[in-house]
């Protein structure tokens, strides 16, 4: 198990490698306009998993939703104390 901090710590060594292999690099490739398509999408899945799926897969879908966030902070070169400071 992973904690946020440990992901995006881990997403932006990918990012920084650019290892081809890398899911995350692939959609940093995308662009913005392709990484806040992903956000919206899995925020409409999060939504749609709390209404009718039940307890595990909305933590799922959440998980999703919270890597392509972060996915769209490295491609806007913030950092987590960028977000912190607003929380």
């Amino acid at each position: 198990m992973k904690s946020f901090e440990e992901l995006f710590e881990e997403l932006k060594k990918k990012a920084e490698t650019q290892d081809p292999n890398s899911g995350t690099v692939k959609e940093l490739n995308k662009g913005r306009h392709f990484i806040g398509k992903k956000i919206v999408e899995e925020a409409g899945e999060v939504w749609m998993a709390a209404e009718y799926e039940g307890r595990e897969k909305t933590a799922e879908e959440i998980s999703q939703l919270l890597y392509h966030l972060q996915v769209m902070m490295i491609d806007c070169e913030l950092d987590l104390k960028d977000v912190y400071r607003y929380l």
